[in-house]
């Protein structure tokens, strides 16, 4: 079967066999059940590395490779066994994590990972891979994090800052929510004006109030359109002033997904390159939605 005509439109797992990967799995079932999509888990097998020359010593490479793809025929037949009507399949690749996992992304409908990793994807969260594959993918990227209930009446929370990239977010969140039949609860964090010698203006130097009404009035302009497309979706909003990377963190204890786009400006610049990427992806207590572009 060809992969690129297997993973099409299809949630896409990296899978190890670690509590992190089975949770993602948990939570790939559901999702591909809701959106009536193909399930493919995906191990990448990494060659033993040492001093950027990448080797196995026989027979050791083909006996790892068989225990990974045992592994993931062990996670399908669970699958299988509780969801027989879902297609799902899972196969072993080579190269390295971050690489597989972002060309992968160009097909699949979403990619779906694990807060933490054995195998090819140790430390995942902790270093480049989760980045650059949350920072390059080809498709929404969700990193599944916390205590996950069967079924959840929590909303689904955006982080919203006007930029393009904030846009898709949002249409994946009112998508999510819709699909879910819970309400949707959009954040907007400002930060106060600045000045480039003395740091933070002293509040008495500007109005905090006509600062946050005029920030909530941008909130509801971003918002009008999807509310006008999902009528359905009931939608709360927040405007704080603060940092956007706490702030997120603080909504994601009384949300089922935190959803945000791949890079945006204000309280979210620089999302996935700095402080703000890490707390929600380390800190985050319900799975996190990386949105870059609209599923296909």
């Amino acid at each position: 079967m060809d992969n690129v005509h297997a993973l099409t439109g299809a949630v896409l797992v990296g899978y190890d066999g670690s509590p992190g990967a089975r949770a993602a799995l948990d939570w790939a079932v559901a999702e591909a059940i809701r959106l009536r999509v193909p399930l493919r888990l995906r191990y990448v097998f990494e060659w033993v590395s040492q001093v950027g020359v990448f080797a196995v010593v026989p027979p050791y490479g083909d006996d790892l490779r068989a225990e990974a793809q045992a592994v993931v025929d062990e996670a399908v037949a669970g699958v299988v066994a509780a969801h027989p009507d879902l297609d799902i399949r899972g196969d072993v690749a080579d190269g390295s994590a971050a690489g597989v996992l972002c060309e992968a992304s160009r097909h699949a409908r979403m990619v779906v990972l694990g807060h933490s990793g054995l195998g090819g994807f140790t430390g995942l969260l902790l270093g480049s891979v989760a980045v650059a594959v949350s920072a390059h993918a080809h498709c929404p990227v969700v990193v599944v994090r916390g205590h996950l209930p069967a079924q959840s009446s929590l909303p689904v929370w955006v982080g919203v800052d006007g930029s393009p990239e904030s846009d898709l977010a949002v249409g994946f969140a009112f998508d999510t929510a819709a699909r879910r039949g819970v309400p949707l609860a959009a954040i907007h964090v400002w930060e106060p004006p600045s000045s480039p010698r003395r740091g933070t203006i002293p509040r008495l130097s500007y109005d905090p109030a006509m600062m946050a009404a005029a920030e909530r009035q941008l909130l509801g302009e971003d918002l009008a359109i999807w509310r006008d497309k999902y009528p359905q979706v009931a939608v709360t909003t927040t405007v704080v002033p603060g940092h956007a990377g706490q702030a997120l963190v603080d909504v994601s204890r009384r949300a089922q997904l935190v959803v945000v786009g791949s890079r945006g400006r204000g309280g979210f610049r620089g999302l996935l390159l700095g402080s703000v990427s890490q707390q929600l992806m380390h800190h985050a207590a319900c799975p996190v939605a990386v949105v870059r572009e609209t599923p296909s």
